[in-house]
């Protein structure tokens, strides 16, 4: 058994986020575990840019209530409690509302070169407005 303290939360980096964004993480990946974890704490409007991981991703929401989405135009609004599974190599976004905080512990298992995240451009303003409208109501 191996007890941690809480390592430093960091604002998250602007070349892979819209808005602020920070990062607490929790496990980093080390041989022969290949999970890596972090709670990620959004802002109002702001979310990660596009991305995909090699081996899949689980978001487990701890506050606040947030939206996914993907290439496809799904939309999934989520809120406390909620756990998302994004299956391997499917392109997503995720973040807070327009209105709302929301936090999530993001868990990923490595590829053995890194945590598999392949990372792409930011989500436009436009494609977040068109995620508000699809959930709204």
């Amino acid at each position: 058994m191996e007890r941690s303290t809480t390592a430093a939360t960091v604002k998250a980096p602007a070349e892979r986020f819209t808005g602020d964004v920070y990062l607490t993480p929790i496990a980093s990946p080390a041989e022969p575990a290949r999970l890596a974890s972090a709670l990620v704490r959004f802002t109002p409007g702001a979310r990660t840019n596009w991305h995909s991981h090699a081996l899949g991703q689980v978001l487990y929401i701890t506050d606040g209530i947030g939206l996914v989405g993907t290439r496809d135009g799904q939309v999934v609004r989520v809120g406390a409690g909620d756990t998302l599974k994004c299956p391997p190599g499917e392109e997503h976004w995720h973040g807070a509302t327009d209105t709302t905080l929301m936090a999530h512990i993001a868990m990923v298992v490595g590829d053995g070169s890194g945590d598999g995240t392949t990372w792409l451009e930011p989500v436009t303003a436009e494609q977040y407005a068109a995620a508000q409208n699809a959930v709204a109501g």
